[in-house]
């Protein structure tokens, strides 16, 4: 699959995902980034051409034909966002055991602390 931009998949009912994605969008000054919910006809055909696994519904980036899931898409989208996000790379000193341990905690509450749309989001890039 050829890729010019990276791609983040996101939960498009998941209201903490799509503030993370206003997040991304209000510093994505260079407008690097393809956004394509997991729940459109794109995201279903990006998840299966790229083996994701179907349970996977948090937030994944696609770079350099390069799957990025949990705590390391985070990282990543941060590496690629302009000065101080870029830091973000320094949470790799935390093991990534607990740094996922600590996303998949989040997700899997994210319905119940920040609640979800009725529909899904599309974002025209």
């Amino acid at each position: 699959m050829n890729q010019r931009l990276p791609i983040i998949l996101f939960d498009g009912i998941c209201n903490l995902c799509n503030a993370a994605i206003n997040f991304i969008l209000k510093r994505d000054k260079r407008k690097q980034f393809r956004y394509i919910s997991l729940q459109s006809d794109e995201g279903l055909k990006l998840v299966k051409s790229y083996q994701i696994p179907e349970e996977t519904d948090s937030v994944i980036l696609i770079l350099n034909e390069t799957v990025y899931i949990e705590s390391e898409a985070a990282i990543e989208i941060g590496r690629l966002l302009p000065w101080p996000w870029k830091w973000s790379s320094g949470f790799r000193i935390i093991p990534k055991k607990l740094r996922d341990g600590i996303y998949r905690w989040i997700a899997r509450n994210r319905y119940r602390w920040f609640g979800k749309r009725n529909t899904c989001r599309i974002i025209q890039n």
